[in-house]
Parts: structure tokens; C-alpha cells; sequence
């Protein structure tokens, strides 16, 4: 299905999106982007529908035809301070207040939004798989991040984030079991359910 290129025509409008959630270390990571209204790609999708080599090989189009793109991170300290919902918000601010041209309206994918941008917003419940703009900016924040996590697991071999992006799969719940917690763990989240950290 091809993606729609505005909500509203003859506006700036920024497609918001984050990555990261899920993941039980490393930062959360936004994009925002600016698509010229005539943008149009028929590949371009839900990051999380794209496989690595289509995410990959759409970063040079949209950064190359976009009229503006920036992608942010709010820390681990951040998430554990004030919880990763509202982390996730911090990351999106950041990524639109880093825009090289001020949107006029912004597309935040998701249900909800708070922020301290005096910039008028609409959040659109599965809009990485709607609107053009969202779906860039879920492809940024995606490549960025499991470009980020890959570095990490150099530094901290055996939770294969190479390969799970710090999410909780079984390789990494296995690497805390037997490794412990890292640096970048999020102290605020569960790393490991109740019956693992029994088997302890």
C-alpha cells in the first residue's frame, strides 16, 4: 500500500518516530522528518516491515530528498530518571527541535505526545504504516539504533545485540543470566523474568 504523503497539503509537516521501547538497554532513539509533498517511494513502509537491506538502502533517498531530517536519543540515565514513555517523548523533542527547518505541524506515531515544542501535533496510531513522513522517520531511528547496538556489542560481547538490538530475546536474557548487567542496562526494567532469576 502506498503511504500518504501529507495529512494536511501546503504545511510542513515532521513524521515523528522512535525506536527502542522494548529493549531492555541502550538509548531510545527518534527521527523526525520533512518530505516534500511530491515525495513518493513505493517501498517505503513501517520500518519494523522492511528488511535490513530495504531499510538500508532507503537512508540515502530520504535524507538526500527530504527538506529536513534529524535523528536524536534520550540516555539510559534519562529512561531510568523519568520512565521510557517519557523518554520516548524527550528523544522526539530532540529530534524536531534538531531540524534544520521548523515544521509547521508534527505527525507523532502513537496514541500520545507531551512535550515543551510550541508546535501543533496530531498522533496517529500506526502511522509508520500510513504517512510517508513517519515511516522515513521510523527507517532512520531503526538503522541509526541497530547501528548503535551493533558498536555496543563489540564492547560487550555475548547478549548478541549485533543481532537483537538489546531486545529481550533469549540469547540476551541467557547473556544477563550468565554475564550479568552491563553499563547500558536499564535499571528500571525487568531483565529477567521471576522463573530465570530463580533458575539462578
Amino acid at each position: 500500500m502506498k503511504l500518504l504523503p501529507y495529512l494536511e497539503a501546503n504545511r510542513l509537516e515532521a513524521g515523528c518516530d522512535e525506536v527502542g521501547r522494548g529493549c531492555l538497554c541502550g538509548p531510545v532513539v527518534a527521527a523526525a522528518v520533512i518530505l516534500p509533498e511530491n515525495f513518493a517511494n513505493e517501498i517505503i513502509n513501517d520500518s519494523k516491515k522492511l528488511s535490513k537491506g530495504y531499510r538500508e538502502s532507503l537512508i540515502t533517498e530520504i535524507k538526500g530528498k527530504a527538506i529536513a531530517w534529524a535523528v536524536a536519543e534520550a540516555s539510559v540515565e534519562e529512561i531510568d530518571q523519568i520512565n521510557i514513555l517519557n523518554a520516548s517523548f524527550l528523544a522526539m523533542s530532540r529530534a524536531v527541535e534538531s531540524l534544520d527547518t521548523a515544521p509547521d505541524h508534527l505527525l507523532i506515531d502513537g496514541n500520545r505526545f507531551k512535550s515543551k515544542l510550541e508546535i501543533p501535533y496530531d498522533c496517529i496510531i500506526k502511522g509508520d504504516g500510513k504517512y510517508a513522513s513517519i515511516a522515513a522517520a521510523s527507517i532512520l531511528a531503526k538503522v541509526y539504533r541497530d547501528n548503535l547496538m551493533a558498536e555496543y556489542a563489540k564492547e560487550y560481547p555475548g547478549y548478541g545485540w549485533e543481532k537483537n538490538a538489546g531486545y529481550p530475546t533469549k540469547q540476551h536474557r541467557q547473556g544477563i543470566l550468565e554475564l550479568g548487567s552491563t553499563p547500558i542496562h536499564r535499571r528500571s526494567f525487568k531483565l529477567l523474568p521471576d522463573q530465570l532469576a530463580l533458575d539462578l
